[in-house]
């Protein structure tokens, strides 16, 4: 297995962590639900990184193929789940917004409108490679996807 399913799975397990310990589990607040939906959608998506990246690292012929044929079962629905997770990400947004008001002193407010709008750059290059696909495009939504990444385990950690 590739290094980024167990970064996956890290964060995953943070996040499903500081939801069932620092939020009156087992009542979730609605936009801690938001929250964690939309980082599920943000999640199955970056797995699609981890699957290119074990086609790429493994020697393994029939490995390859497996994953290969894998994802290209989920690729029709790549778009969508992205364009699903923004949308769950924007409410969540709008929920703490509307509870806790804009405090931008506040880390996890910082972190949180950054990650947003990256995961919002990452939608809008995905889309912008189906309609003219280039090298460049796919670089600079990897690279927002990865950032991203990084920034919503941070929001996660705050």
């Amino acid at each position: 297995m590739n290094k980024w399913f167990f970064f996956n799975l890290f964060l995953l397990l943070i996040a499903v962590w500081k939801v069932m310990t620092s939020y009156g589990f087992p009542v979730i607040q609605i936009h801690i639900l938001f929250g964690i939906m939309g980082l599920f959608f943000i999640l199955f998506n970056w797995t699609r990184h981890a699957v290119f990246s074990t086609i790429r690292d493994t020697p393994d012929r029939r490995k390859k193929i497996k994953f290969a044929n894998l994802s290209k079962k989920a690729m029709p629905f790549h778009r969508w789940t992205g364009t699903t997770a923004l949308i769950i990400i924007l409410f969540h947004a709008g929920f703490v917004l509307n509870r806790f008001g804009l405090h931008l002193e506040n880390p996890k407010i910082i972190s949180g409108l950054i990650a947003a709008s990256l995961l919002t750059g990452v939608v809008i290059s995905g889309w912008m490679r189906r309609i003219k696909p280039s090298g460049t495009k796919r670089i600079v939504h990897l690279r927002l996807g990865l950032t991203m990444f990084f920034l919503v385990l941070l929001h996660v950690l705050l």
